[in-house]
């Protein structure tokens, strides 16, 4: 009986946008930036533009750090800013860029 009402529920609720995207900025507390890259064609030249959509997602156990990867979900508006969850962390950033972008990490004297 259960199984059954699940079942319909998700069909009634539809499926969700999922984008991947690299985070930018982790300083809030369960929240992070996160930005989609995508390319556009210019109408008149052809020529391809990257442009970028920026994102703000709910991470509730805070695991993703800046330049990490992830994977997002749209979800209901959690806040002003905020209609995106985390769904997973695909790639994790190399430790040493973050030491380099962290002044004081590498030389903790």
């Amino acid at each position: 009986m259960a199984e059954q009402q699940a079942k319909t529920e998700a069909v009634v609720r539809g499926n969700r946008r999922v984008e991947t995207g690299v985070v930018t900025r982790d300083k809030m507390n369960k929240t992070r930036r996160v930005e989609i890259p995508r390319l556009v064609k210019h109408p008149r030249y052809s020529k391809y533009i990257k442009r970028r959509t920026i994102c703000y997602v709910h991470d509730e156990k805070n695991e993703s750090r800046t330049g990490d990867t992830v994977e997002i979900m749209e979800t209901r508006p959690l806040s002003k800013l905020k209609t995106w969850r985390l769904v997973r962390v695909v790639t994790k950033a190399p430790e040493q860029a973050l030491a380099a972008a962290i002044p004081g990490a590498a030389n903790p004297a």
